[in-house]
């Protein structure tokens, strides 16, 4: 054999070693993930994940507690790839921790950021929202983190709820409030990463929060999967002809309406 045949054999063997660390590295990110949908009284919870590279920063998960209540969480860490995924692990793993102890949304990226930032890794940040729902009041309450969003939408409508915060992981001095949204059966929220409202068409311009917005006016009726297949497959047709520069996630919360519910299935028998 050659030295050319060598070096041949030895890189082919690197990038098939390379190719199976990146496997195990989705799989165990995809372990991240909820399994399915959440479906307990009232409320249904999905999701859609589409990472730019073999794995990405974003990260997100939903649950029931103790108390009934239904919690969730969102997440997109700055950058993309391995080194995001690394730090979304990191991210998760310390909210795990912390995500079903029943503290207020606030208090629970409060303690999220002083343990990053404690760990200080250079350059690594994240941007977040946590929410719970309690099924008996129909109060949600939300805790944000440097994020867009959320959509509240109802009946007929849509709006953009502006809340701030600064990223965890970036200020041990930061500190987060808690919001009171109220719904009413028939309402859903969705949250989302930037990577939506960040793509780009051919020319350049972002697909942009209003027109999420617009995509998701009235549309409070659909179930959770036909509109984040909505949401998904309108900014891939918007970006089409563009690579995916981010990772996209997004988490659809609903608050079914029983009657309207029956009615829905009842069109589809």
């Amino acid at each position: 054999m050659t030295t050319t045949q060598i070096f041949a054999a030895e890189l082919s063997a690197q990038e098939n070693s390379r190719e199976m660390d990146l496997e195990e590295a989705r799989s165990i990110q995809g372990l991240m993930l909820p399994a399915e949908a959440l479906c307990t009284g009232q409320v249904t919870v999905a999701h859609e994940f589409q990472p730019a590279a073999e794995v990405g920063g974003d990260f997100l998960d939903y649950f029931s507690l103790a108390d009934e209540s239904v919690g969730l969480y969102l997440g997109d860490v700055c950058g993309k790839g391995l080194p995001a995924a690394l730090y979304a692990a990191l991210a998760v793993g310390t909210l795990r921790g912390v995500h079903k102890t029943g503290q207020s949304p606030a208090n629970v990226l409060n303690t999220l950021n002083r343990r990053l930032t404690i760990r200080g890794i250079p350059r690594r940040y994240t941007t977040m929202q946590y929410a719970v729902f309690n099924p008996e009041s129909g109060v949600m309450q939300i805790a944000s983190a440097g994020i867009s969003g959320p959509l509240h939408l109802f009946p007929g409508g849509c709006r953009i709820l502006e809340l701030s915060g600064l990223p965890p992981g970036m200020f041990p001095d930061a500190s987060y409030e808690t919001t009171t949204v109220q719904l009413a059966p028939g309402d859903a929220m969705v949250f989302f990463t930037d990577g939506i409202i960040e793509a780009m068409d051919i020319a350049g311009n972002p697909f942009g929060t209003e027109r999420l917005r617009e995509l998701c006016h009235g549309q409070a009726v659909a179930t959770p999967r036909e509109l984040l297949e909505r949401i998904f497959a309108t900014v891939r047709e918007f970006a089409r002809g563009r690579a995916q520069h981010d990772d996209m996630a997004a988490t659809l919360f609903q608050y079914l309406d029983p009657e309207a519910e029956q009615q829905r299935q009842k069109r589809h028998i």
